[in-house]
């Protein structure tokens, strides 16, 4: 059983709360926020039978009901938080981006092995049948020689942003910008499907030191991948296309979620595929979290965590 602590309350922390009914095994023990955000605690608390409410992370970390803490706070603060909860013995699921380098991270990984406690990141795409369809089927379609990744979400906080009222997605102080909150997506996707690529170069547009949108270029063997993060941009038609000698896999819509998939083949009628068994992307994630941990399993959660690291190094060479 995991006995779940929550450290965080913004939009990431509602939307797990909404879906955490959904997760076997899973016991909302504990929630912590700041001072500031003492109140949205509480009702959070009040709504989904949380049963402690704190407004001192000490307080979650202290207590022997909380065994695995969920990290949902801004992007700079997720190293930071992580080690105080594996030094206290507990498992540790963090948000996306895991944190700021892969060192950081190996470091966690350090403490965790030494505690004997799981650490794993949260990303949703990953873990969705959706995903599985699509790496199993990159060989139907190659060799495959271009992938046009795009997510591109208007940001509700883009108007704030340009009025000078900036919030942490768009705050370059702690780790804010189109990269680090969705542009991370397509990375975890290309290196899923992919591996980890031989030259990496980002292209952002910047705002106020902060990239509001940009294009990853990410270079492989006889194969090139453009990748597309936009918070400054409107779309209402979005797709993503792995493009090969026999046909594409083509992706419609969010890079996140993964909703729909098709497999169009030289010659074959286009087959549409949506194979995704919750109807919310963070579902699956979080059941397999608490297969990992009731099973003890690991080994799966050392593959999450390499591919991980993976993923940390593209982004810091983008970064860079």
């Amino acid at each position: 059983m995991i006995n779940l602590g929550i450290v965080g309350s913004g939009m990431i922390v509602h939307d797990f709360l909404s879906i955490a009914d959904q997760v076997p095994d899973l016991n909302l023990t504990a929630i912590s926020t700041t001072k500031r955000s003492e109140k949205i605690g509480q009702e959070l608390s009040k709504k989904y039978g949380i049963k402690y409410a704190y407004s001192d992370n000490e307080e979650l970390y202290a207590n022997d009901e909380v065994n695995t803490v969920y990290v949902g706070v801004p992007n700079n603060l997720h190293y930071e938080v992580a080690k105080k909860a594996l030094l206290a013995s507990k498992n540790v699921i963090c948000e996306k981006p895991f944190v700021d380098t892969a060192q950081q991270a190996r470091e966690l990984k350090r403490i965790a092995d030494e505690k004997g406690v799981f650490l794993v990141e949260a990303i949703t795409n990953i873990y969705l049948a959706n995903f599985n369809y699509l790496k199993d089927h990159l060989a139907t379609i190659g060799p495959i020689h271009q992938v046009s990744l795009n997510f591109t979400q208007y940001s509700s906080r883009y108007d704030n942003f340009l009025k000078d009222i900036i919030e942490p997605v768009f705050d370059y102080r702690k780790n804010g910008g189109a990269l680090m909150d969705i542009g991370i997506y397509n990375i975890h996707l290309a290196v899923g499907l992919f591996g980890k690529p031989e030259s990496v170069k980002y292209f952002p547009v910047m705002q106020k030191k902060v990239d509001t949108s940009g294009t990853l270029m990410l270079t492989y063997p006889g194969m090139q991948v453009s990748s597309i993060a936009a918070k400054d941009s409107y779309v209402t038609d979005q797709w993503s296309y792995i493009e090969g000698e026999k046909g594409t896999l083509k992706i419609k819509g969010s890079l996140g979620q993964l909703n729909e998939v098709e497999l169009d083949l030289k010659g074959n009628k286009p087959e549409t595929i949506e194979l995704n068994k919750y109807n919310d992307r963070m579902v699956a994630e979080f059941v397999e979290f608490s297969r990992m941990i009731k099973e003890h399993d690991i080994a799966a959660a050392d593959k999450a965590l390499e591919h991980s690291l993976a993923v940390l190094e593209v982004l810091e060479q983008a970064r860079s």
